[in-house]
Parts: structure tokens; C-alpha cells; sequence
């Protein structure tokens, strides 16, 4: 490290970069200047709150976390594990994730139909047993259910702790009820719309949650990935750090 050192801001600045690009991918800064950049009318306005939600930071935080609750599901780990690449290429599904977030968030209303519409195709497609001889297809909607409300939960919870600016209850019933719109678009029935029904259906879920190989394997991977910025949270418990726990209990 050369003298004098970076300042705070300065590495903040730094982790915040190479986070993005993990992230985002190394198309990152092209596509998110793509994203705002083209006129058009969009799904959601400048000032909605799944916007001040999905644009800040905390987002990194929240994704991890979703990534494990969503694989306590048995069916739905399967799914991804058999068929996403998240084996091979785990930040390469994250990447696309992050991508397909932003493109429905920030992007126009064309855009985000065709992310919508080439994801639904994808989900079509998946289908399988769990080593037990479950069926699973992706395009379920109960399991679709699940994956947006874990998701849509971590995000909330994430951003509601380590967010610049936390919204207040009417912000956050709002968060839900926006996410709702494109949880719809992916074929979910019925989503929560807000706080108090997203918990309802998360507990809802509950009886169906375990933990498996895959789902222990994905805790292990993203606790090896994660060591590296504990330093940054001074030995707080996190949203992902809980999760991780949760996930690998036997």
C-alpha cells in the first residue's frame, strides 16, 4: 500500500467498483448506461420505491441472502442447480440476475417485456426430478412464488438495515407492491402486495424448506466467497451471514 494511505471514501470507492463489476459483469458499465440511457416510458417511475430499493448498494447484501433462502427450497434448488450453470458458472447467474433487475427496474417498458418474455421461455424449458423423484418444472408458480418472495424478502430486509435511505412502512409496503408487477409479468399468482402479506406468504412456504446437499453446497460456496469482505462488517451478523447459518444446519 503506498503513502499516504487511501482514505475511507477512497477505498469505498474502490470496493464499490469491483463489487459492481463482480456483479454486473464485465459488460457492467455498457449495459447500465444502455439501461438508463434509452428513452422510453418504463415500468416504474423515478420515485417509486422498488427504485430506491434496487439502486442502492444494500442490493449486494440482499442478493447473497436470497440466494441461500431460495435454496431451502428442494424443488427449487434443483432447478437451479440442474439447469441455471450456477454449478459451473455461479457468478454468471448472478450476473444475468442482476441484469434482468435492472433492465425491469430502470429500463424501458419494451425492454423489460422482451427480459420477461426471454426468462419465461427459459422456465418453459427446465424441467426434472430431485434424486427422491420429485417433478419439478421452473414455470411452477408456486415455485415461482417462492423464488420472488424469498427474494423480494431479502432485498426488503437488506435494505431496511443497510440502506442510505430507508423508506418508512408506506415506502416499503410500496417496495412489495411493485415487485408484485413483475413478479406477475413471470407468471407468480397472486403476489404479496405488501409487507404484512409477504411475511404471510413466506411462513406459508415454511413447511417445504429443508436443508440438502445442493442447498449446503451453495452456503459453503457463498461463505467462501463472502470471508474475504468480513473485515467491512466489523463482526455485525448480516442478512447473508444468518442466512448462511440457516442454510447449513442439518
Amino acid at each position: 500500500m503506498g503513502w499516504p494511505p487511501p482514505t475511507v471514501d477512497e477505498l469505498r470507492a474502490r470496493l464499490g467498483s469491483t463489487l459492481f463489476r463482480r456483479v454486473a459483469g464485465p459488460s457492467g458499465e455498457e449495459n447500465r448506461a444502455r439501461i438508463h440511457g434509452t428513452p422510453g416510458p418504463r415500468w416504474f417511475g423515478a420515485d417509486s420505491p422498488i427504485r430506491a430499493v434496487h439502486g442502492d448498494a444494500s442490493m449486494f447484501a440482499g442478493g447473497l441472502a436470497a440466494l441461500l433462502v431460495q435454496s431451502l427450497h428442494p424443488l427449487a434448488m434443483a432447478a437451479v442447480s440442474a439447469h441455471s450453470g450456477f454449478r459451473g458458472d455461479p457468478w454468471g447467474r448472478l450476473q444475468r440476475t442482476s441484469t434482468f433487475l435492472a433492465v425491469t427496474t430502470f429500463g424501458t417498458a419494451e425492454d423489460a417485456r422482451h427480459a420477461v418474455e426471454r426468462v419465461r421461455a427459459v422456465h418453459e424449458r427446465v424441467r426434472g426430478r430431485t434424486p427422491d423423484g420429485r417433478a419439478y418444472h421452473a414455470a411452477d408458480p408456486h415455485l415461482l412464488g417462492w423464488v420472488h418472495v424469498a427474494e423480494v424478502d431479502c432485498f426488503l430486509r437488506a435494505h431496511r438495515r443497510y440502506g442510505a435511505h430507508p423508506l418508512d412502512p408506506a415506502g416499503y409496503d410500496g417496495y412489495v407492491a411493485d415487485a408484485a408487477r413483475i413478479a406477475e409479468e413471470l407468471g407468480v399468482e397472486r403476489p404479496p402486495r405488501s409487507v404484512d402479506e409477504l411475511a404471510e406468504r413466506m411462513d406459508a412456504y415454511r413447511a417445504e424448506l429443508r436443508s440438502t446437499p445442493a442447498c449446503r453446497e451453495t452456503a459453503r460456496y457463498a461463505s467462501m466467497r463472502s470471508a474475504s469482505s468480513s473485515t467491512l462488517r466489523g463482526g455485525r451478523s448480516t442478512p447473508s451471514s444468518s442466512a448462511i447459518r440457516a442454510a447449513s444446519a442439518t
